[in-house]
């Protein structure tokens, strides 16, 4: 089921992606072509030579430039899409470049300055061709150029027209790059904060349930065998722990539900009351604080979890006689007298565990007990380092 939660939503990401690169590609598709009006004048001028036959030299250099500027302008428009791609001046890319350049040098040379403007869509065609340091040299370089074709050709003038507009395009397509590498990061950034609340809510869900159903299903077992053995010799009493029995079932999934629906709390107070019952139904001697008044109200919670976790450790895993819990203003303390860490490993309890403590500011710290035991303590940092392991020989 994941997978498929994580496959659609990737397919969504995608679908969305292709479609804002769609029509931005047929957006920028239109303005590249509106821009063309600007190459007019050429085809007035071979109107006025239509007799020479240079003129119409020109004019099918410039039809070409027009359609080749289109064609380099599709196969590169990823650089204007939500991807925005940076472009490469390689293979096919370099080779319509220069075919431009090519064309514009037969326009101007058969047209004259009437066809100057091919020289200005040289220098912006460099702004979605080439990363943007090599573009900047390439128009000041146009620029150049025309500049000293005005100065030392025949029939030429000085005419800022085209120096306009080269400066105008290039900054209007590299600040168009520019706003969609931002909107690129920000679609970016939206996208991996969908993804960590997606994680972090399949975390939280998947701890949840963990600890729920852990600390049930262990105490549904202890009392399932313990009814198993009364049955012969104590049927009321067996009665009894098979009624608790429908109850922590009934019990565990409303919490399931809860913990679905993200609205599952737990109190201190109800765990140790949980941990009494539970530890007395598998024999273990159970010595518990009497109160947690003086629990701050954030930290009961990450506190309660602790409680859960470790006394369903020490019922599954521990083999104790006694489990000891103690808690403080900033610390819950639960040692027995088991096997130990051996015994209790590092499972994804643990792991939970640490991640809820880490949420509420606190410190788990799991250690052995004295002389022989588990102990696990969430405390708050200022007392962490200095929090005294339990001697259990005492605690018995």
């Amino acid at each position: 089921m994941k997978q498929h939660v994580k496959a659609d939503a990737l397919a969504d990401r995608q679908g969305a992606g292709v479609r804002e690169d769609r029509v931005g590609r047929f957006f920028g598709l239109f303005w590249s072509c509106i821009w063309l009006f600007w190459l007019l004048p050429a085809f007035a001028q071979t109107w006025r030579h239509r007799t020479e036959p240079s003129a119409w030299i020109g004019a099918a250099a410039v039809l070409a430039f027009m359609a080749l500027h289109v064609v380099h302008f599709w196969a590169n428009s990823a650089v204007f899409g939500p991807e925005d791609k940076d472009p490469r001046f390689t293979g096919a890319n370099a080779l319509r470049y220069f075919a431009l350049i090519a064309l514009a040098v037969i326009a101007c040379a058969t047209l004259g300055q009437s066809a100057s403007a091919t020289v200005a869509f040289v220098g912006i065609v460099a702004f979605w061709t080439m990363r943007y340091r090599y573009a900047i040299a390439v128009a000041i370089l146009v620029a150049a150029a025309y500049l000293f074709a005005c100065a030392h050709v025949s029939g030429w003038t000085a005419d800022t027209g085209t120096l306009v507009g080269l400066a105008f395009g290039s900054i209007a397509v590299g600040f168009g790059r520019l706003a969609g590498q931002r909107q690129d990061a920000l679609r970016r950034s939206r996208v991996e904060n969908a993804d960590l609340r997606v994680r972090e809510e399949r975390n939280r869900m998947a701890r949840d349930l963990h600890d729920i159903l852990g600390h049930s299903l262990t105490v549904i077992t202890v009392k399932a065998e313990l009814a198993n053995r009364l049955i012969d010799v104590d049927l009321d009493r067996a009665r009894a722990e098979l009624a608790d029995l429908e109850t922590l079932s009934r019990s565990a999934l409303a919490d399931v539900r809860r913990a679905v629906e993200g609205y599952r709390e737990i109190s201190l107070a109800g765990e140790l009351a949980r941990a009494r019952e539970s530890l007395a139904a598998a024999g273990i001697k159970a010595e518990l604080p009497n109160t947690v008044d003086e629990v701050p109200e954030d930290l009961r919670e990450p506190f309660a979890w602790a409680v859960r976790e470790a006394v369903t450790n020490a019922i599954r895993h521990s083999g104790a006689s006694t489990c000891r819990i103690t808690v403080s203003p900033q610390a819950v303390v639960i040692s027995d007298d088991g096997r130990g860490m051996a015994a209790t490993g590092s499972g994804n309890g643990l792991r939970g565990l640490r991640e809820r403590a880490a949420a509420a500011g606190a410190v788990l710290i799991t250690r052995s007990a004295r002389p022989h035991g588990f102990e696990l303590a969430m405390a708050t940092p200022q007392v962490a380092d200095d929090l005294p392991s339990v001697t259990m020989s005492e605690a018995s």
